[in-house]
């Protein structure tokens, strides 16, 4: 499986996930806790980042995490214990869970639909999956800047080039119910940040998202996506929204669905 994962994996990184996964642990885990004894599987652990709140809201559940790369499987087995962390390829998994967990994975797969037909063939019988994805489509903020939004379109190209979809959120109910899924169900689940609430601004806007997006200046500029000074430009006006008179929205997209 090649991810084709465009944010790399670097200690900034690392920090970023971990920063969005606490900041949006809330908004993103709320409605999901697994019963004591449940056989879980959660599909693209990279450093544990979500896994620490998998664990929290299901203490009594029996969680597998697996990942491609042994350098964040290293990073996850120190943030967490009593998971049983695994190196494999998603399309070389097997066994039986009652529930999978995937989180920001599907964006980076080039056929994120066989994905998902292969992850149901790994749930019993009236098994659930969880798939947890943005779009970054939904990101709109004041002031307004031409420059920023180039930025964060040339972020979509880049994740587009490695074959992944950084729009994949507004696609998971026709992903899912196409894999054979019953009852799916997609929800929004919104971020909006103002100077009203610095926890949100400091650990998405800033440390997020802006924070992403500009992780991936260097490339796109030697790709010839943007110029050096557009893109400073384009990150400036991005931190330009954490500030006191700034805005910033974001939609992820939580779907559920049952191996009926």
């Amino acid at each position: 499986m090649d991810t084709g994962y465009v944010h790399g994996y670097t200690e900034p990184e690392t920090r970023r996930l971990g920063d969005q996964a606490d900041t949006l642990a809330e908004l993103l885990h709320a409605g999901t806790a697994y019963p004591a004894g449940s056989r879980v599987l959660e599909a693209g652990c990279g450093v544990g980042a979500q896994t620490v709140h998998l664990v929290a809201r299901s203490p009594g559940a029996h969680l597998t995490a697996v990942d491609v790369s042994e350098a964040s499987l290293r990073q996850a087995r120190t943030r967490v214990e009593g998971v049983e962390f695994r190196r494999a390829d998603l399309f070389d998994l097997d066994g039986e869970y009652d529930h999978v967990f995937v989180c920001f994975v599907l964006e980076h797969l080039p056929e994120p639909e066989k994905a998902l037909a292969h992850l149901k063939t790994l749930l019993r019988p009236g098994g659930t999956i969880t798939v947890v994805e943005g779009d970054h489509g939904s990101a709109f903020f004041h002031p307004r800047s031409e420059h920023a939004q180039a930025a964060i379109d040339c972020l979509v190209r880049l994740q587009a080039d490695a074959g992944g979809d950084a729009l994949i959120g507004r696609r998971l109910h026709p992903l899912l119910t196409g894999a054979g899924f019953a009852g799916v169900t997609v929800e929004p689940r919104t971020v909006y940040a103002d100077s009203s609430r610095p926890g949100l601004v400091t650990g998405f806007t800033r440390d997020t998202f802006t924070a992403m997006v500009e992780g991936v200046g260097e490339t796109a500029v030697a790709r010839g996506l943007a110029t050096a000074d557009g893109w400073a430009r384009g990150v400036a006006d991005l931190h330009r929204t954490a500030g006191p008179d700034g805005t910033f929205h974001y939609a992820f997209f939580k779907a559920t669905g049952s191996n009926a």
